[in-house]
């Protein structure tokens, strides 16, 4: 098995080199890519040292079974030809062929057959936010269709990647010192504010990151669901939240849907009022579930349900579910 990561140098480049130890997934040869930026650095996984080389337009992908690609969509688009010609299976984590008709957009706690069917050798990986949403609601639609979903996302640094965190990290400490703070990732500051801005507006009104939120869940899915998201940055670090108002066709009761949740795969129930226990970012960081609590009825729909749900998305928003989709197509192989 010979497995390739494309952005080896960012946040998800090196989550993808953890995550793939952590889970003793079955590479013999391990390739690292990036651009000329990051050519040349060295990184350590399973005690051998590797070193990144440089993405070019040639046969350095024959015989490489999966490449796991998180090097921005431009890359992705003006790679993939490349990449996939000699029979590797590109695994995208950029937003390059999300909604494109001949690529499957998976989540594999809720579509993973999706990945076997790949004209193009593409599979892509879905939104982070929207991936930590699918996998809750999953097991909800299961018990009654799901028609409607109002979700506010709470999105911590780590989104806009390595140098966001970064730079929020700066900004505490360039306050505690007295200092300008510096603002280059960002419309603005972070650090002690949230910016209800997540990627460029459309002509609706919503972001191009909402608007993902709506087109990516329809097709996970494979429903007719509207979504209508609200998506802000916050200053945590790499975990991001969701409180997540949904309408199912039949009226659900808390105990039906708690039930259904802990029984989910990739979803750990953290719902206890009564201890104040619940889902918080300081705490799914690095952890592969995504975590929900505060399930509730919605008092202003009879057939509503209100919940809260956080997740790791560096991790189960992008690496890890890239790796899953692989594990997937894996097992079906033998």
């Amino acid at each position: 098995m010979k497995v390739a990561i494309v952005g080896a140098s960012g946040a998800v480049g090196q989550e993808f080199l953890r995550v793939l130890d952590e889970r003793n997934f079955p590479l013999d040869e391990l390739v690292l890519f990036g651009s000329s930026r990051s050519a040349g650095t060295k990184y350590k996984f399973r005690g051998k040292e590797y070193e990144v080389k440089l993405l070019q337009h040639n046969d350095d992908f024959k015989g490489i079974d999966y490449a796991f690609v998180s090097a921005g969509a431009g890359t992705s688009k003006e790679f993939a030809e490349t990449i996939t010609k000699h029979g590797t299976v590109m695994i995208d984590n950029s937003s390059a062929f999300r909604m494109e008709p001949d690529v499957p957009l998976v989540v594999p706690e809720c579509n993973a057959a999706d990945a076997l069917v790949r004209p193009r050798g593409i599979i892509a990986n879905p939104n982070c936010t929207t991936i930590m949403m699918v996998v809750v609601l999953k097991p909800i639609e299961a018990l009654s269709h799901i028609t409607r979903i109002h979700v506010a996302s709470y999105q911590s640094a780590s989104g806009a990647g390595a140098q966001a965190m970064a730079e929020l990290q700066q900004q505490y400490q360039e306050i505690v010192e007295g200092k300008p703070v510096t603002v280059k990732k960002f419309a603005y500051q972070l650090a002690y504010n949230v910016i209800p801005q997540i990627d460029v507006f459309q002509d609706n009104g919503y972001t191009k990151e909402e608007m993902k939120m709506f087109n990516e869940t329809r097709k996970i899915l494979h429903s007719d669901v509207r979504c209508s998201a609200m998506c802000v940055r916050i200053s945590s670090l790499r975990s991001h939240s969701e409180a997540v108002w949904i309408e199912t066709e039949q009226p659900l009761s808390v105990e039906q849907v708690q039930a259904a949740l802990a029984a989910a795969p990739g979803v750990t129930l953290q719902d206890d009022p009564a201890t104040q226990t619940y889902p918080m970012p300081l705490f799914t960081g690095g952890k592969d579930d995504v975590y929900v609590g505060r399930v509730r009825k919605d008092l202003a729909n009879d057939n509503g349900i209100t919940l809260w749900l956080s997740g790791d998305q560096i991790k189960k928003g992008a690496a890890l579910n890239a790796v899953q989709i692989a594990e997937y197509l894996i097992s079906q192989k033998s």
